[in-house]
């Protein structure tokens, strides 16, 4: 995106609040890859905000009001004039660069009837969801995912946001994962294994983090999660399941019906997680710097089908790199506690 090329060194500071009702905490935001970067005093990660999805609350007011998203509920305060400024011509840039709305499904339905016209056939499910997949927007996806974790909480209870544990989670977090997904969150009740939703989410269940002793057990489910995630499209998936109706629905019209997403809340919680590919796994972890055994011994704790994964663990009989405090450890064990 050229409008970033001019703020790629573009930082201040700025007050952030992770949901309503959070408490608000002084950060330092800067512009990353197509991505606005919140970090904290220990210049820690906390979010990326996708630009082209940011919202501005409070037009022409100071200080400036941004979220994530329409439907977010993370908030930013800025004061400083030339980042504000700057964060305005991006999203000018972007909405000058986004297609019509109204033209885009004109395009749409004159390529379906071509399409049917000169085939004699309607487009293949499988090619249809393809297709969709590839030109659904980033900001579009978290929004599929946000609504989809909205009604897998109906089931799961709400998301785990004690403020120390979520901090410890975003931490851990970057320290394993990085940039690869948007944000991790812990749920009372649901999967055995950590699940991950369009747009970048990421869900696992309280006992991945209370009933272990260390992080790396934790760290290990979000490493396999992440790994499925880019072996399939979380949204591929959703579509695969949902049927080509839903998949039409959202390539003319940009929205997933509720009835669908709540469904297939139901199922995703069904049903068993897939297993990653073992050889790939392997170097997930060693990337990251994560031991494999605890992670194995967890998902078999008799190690005999996680066995090769033991045998690659380069920290076996050794300490491995540490990666979080002891008391955000203890702090993430706690993030339901409230």
């Amino acid at each position: 995106m050229t409008a970033l090329k001019e703020y790629e060194r573009l930082e201040s500071s700025g007050i952030w609040r992770e949901s309503p009702d959070a408490q608000r905490r002084d950060v330092t935001v800067s512009f990353g890859d197509a991505t606005l970067i919140i970090r904290d005093q220990t210049d820690t990660a906390l979010a990326h905000w996708s630009l082209p999805a940011i919202d501005r609350i409070n037009p022409g007011q100071r200080p400036a009001l941004f979220r994530p998203g329409v439907d977010a509920g993370e908030m930013l305060e800025l004061e400083d004039a030339t980042l504000i400024d700057a964060i305005e011509k991006v999203r000018r840039t972007v909405a000058r660069r986004r297609p019509h709305r109204g033209r885009l499904r004109l395009y749409i339905f004159a390529g379906l009837i071509a399409g049917i016209a000169a085939l004699g056939v309607f487009w293949l499910p499988g090619a249809l969801v393809r297709h969709t997949v590839q030109v659904v927007p980033d900001a579009k996806r978290v929004a599929i995912g946000t609504a989809l974790l909205g009604h897998m909480t109906r089931l799961t209870g709400d998301t785990c946001r004690a403020p120390l544990g979520t901090a410890a989670l975003a931490r851990l977090k970057a320290r394993v994962l990085g940039d690869r997904i948007r944000k991790a969150y812990v749920v009372p009740q649901g999967p055995d294994a950590a699940l991950g939703l369009p747009g970048g989410l990421l869900i696992l269940n309280r006992t991945l983090v209370e009933d272990h002793d260390a992080p790396d057990v934790t760290a290990g489910y979000m490493l396999a999660a992440v790994e499925t995630m880019q072996t399939t499209d979380p949204l591929q998936t959703l579509l695969e399941t949902a049927g080509g109706r839903a998949t039409l629905h959202l390539l003319t019209t940009g929205q997933v019906e509720d009835d669908v997403l709540r469904d297939y809340a139901e199922t995703l919680l069904a049903q068993p997680a897939p297993e990653p590919d073992t050889e790939i796994l392997i170097d997930r972890f060693a990337t990251a710097k994560v031991a494999l055994s605890p992670f194995a011994f967890a998902v078999d704790v008799t190690g005999e089908t996680t066995l090769p994964l033991i045998e690659a663990d380069p920290y076996r009989g050794t300490e491995a790199p540490r990666l979080l405090s002891d008391g955000d450890w203890i702090s993430l064990q706690e993030i339901c506690a409230e």
